[in-house]
């Protein structure tokens, strides 16, 4: 079993960063996938970002404001969230993909708003 903790939500003005954090516990593989979606009011869950084995993936409307990286050693995926902006606001879930299984926290809500 994986547990997944999420930190690091909040108010935040528009233009102002934010760094998520997820911190993972139980059997975790380093060569998994981690990363990150969001979902906002009324809209479908979209992933954010992603990363594996040093390659990352990003939404294009995050490209170039977001960074997501990993600790293997504290089994840790971040996001750090720049120039943010109101449609950003949403709850920000981390997940893990591993051995053929998804693990999910229980999000973080992020709110972009002056």
């Amino acid at each position: 079993q994986v547990q997944l903790v999420e930190s690091g939500g909040g108010l935040v003005q528009p233009g102002g960063s934010l760094r998520l954090s997820c911190a993972a516990s139980g059997s975790i593989s380093r060569f998994n996938t981690m990363g990150w979606y969001r979902q906002a009011p009324g809209k479908e869950r979209e992933l954010v970002a992603a990363i594996s084995s040093g390659s990352t993936n990003y939404v294009g409307s995050v490209k170039d404001r977001f960074t997501i990286s990993r600790d293997n050693a504290k089994n840790t995926v971040y996001l750090q969230m720049n120039s943010l902006k109101p449609e950003d606001t949403a709850v920000y879930y981390c997940y893990v993909y591993q051995y053929g299984m998804d693990y999910w926290g229980k999000g973080t809500l992020v709110t972009v708003s002056s």
